[in-house]
């Protein structure tokens, strides 16, 4: 569904991204784990388009999509759950959800901001209220569901779980489990490894811009440096 071929992302002399290859296949969780600054947000943006890589390759669906646009990228069914959500806070909540949908046909748009109401019934008591009377946990729930009005077959998200109670991650993984047996697509940043690899069926470990592990997800558990590094395990 989504190859990533030796990409690399330069920020003037800073190189964030090098020579990164990544897949995530059909009705698949794959997930992205790494210190702060190792590239994982570049990684996101560059295939959600708002970052340009300065070298390789990327394909969504079997087709190059390199010189498309974000909203292209978005209508062809890759949408990207952004960190700290940015969600629009001057607006309401209904204004927000009808943003995620403008890449859809006007007779399906109202069909899809009532999907999201329906699923996430604490949105629809404040649909008319502006965004920024939301909890964290609301708001990041307007931001998946957000990328969700643009029908996506695959959905990133980018530390989806920051900032969040305990309780309210708990509740967020269930939600990817849901949207993945829907048949969306799942590519997840997290700070939260453990948990991560628990969801996932793939991992990628980045460090310093480079792939420095990959595998199954329990061969990642397994790995001795992963387990030191990030899962608090002295091995």
């Amino acid at each position: 569904m989504l190859e990533i071929k030796n990409i690399n992302v330069r920020y003037g002399p800073i190189h964030a991204l090098k020579n990164i290859s990544i897949s995530v296949g059909e009705s698949e969780i794959v997930t992205v784990v790494g210190s702060n600054g190792a590239g994982k947000s570049s990684l996101l943006r560059a295939i959600a388009g708002t970052v340009k890589p300065s070298k390789g390759n990327i394909f969504f669906m079997e087709k190059k999509i390199n010189s498309l646009s974000a909203p292209s990228r978005v209508k062809s069914g890759l949408t990207l759950v952004p960190e700290g959500r940015q969600i629009f806070v001057s607006m309401t909540v209904e204004e927000n959800l009808l943003l995620g949908a403008h890449s859809q046909n006007r007779s399906q748009v109202k069909n899809l901001v009532e999907s999201i109401f329906d699923r996430f019934s604490n949105l629809a008591s404040r649909r008319y209220q502006l965004a920024s009377v939301l909890s964290g946990g609301e708001q990041q729930m307007l931001a998946i569901g957000r990328a969700m009005v643009a029908k996506p077959k695959l959905m990133m998200l980018d530390e989806p779980s920051l900032g969040l109670s305990p309780i309210l991650v708990g509740q967020l993984f269930e939600l990817i489990k849901e949207l993945h047996s829907e048949g969306i697509s799942i590519l997840i940043v997290e700070q939260n490894t453990k948990l991560a690899l628990k969801t996932a069926h793939r991992g990628y470990v980045l460090e310093l811009g480079s792939v420095r592990l990959e595998g199954t997800v329990s061969q990642l558990a397994a790995d001795k440096i992963l387990a030191e590094a990030y899962l608090g395990e002295s091995v």
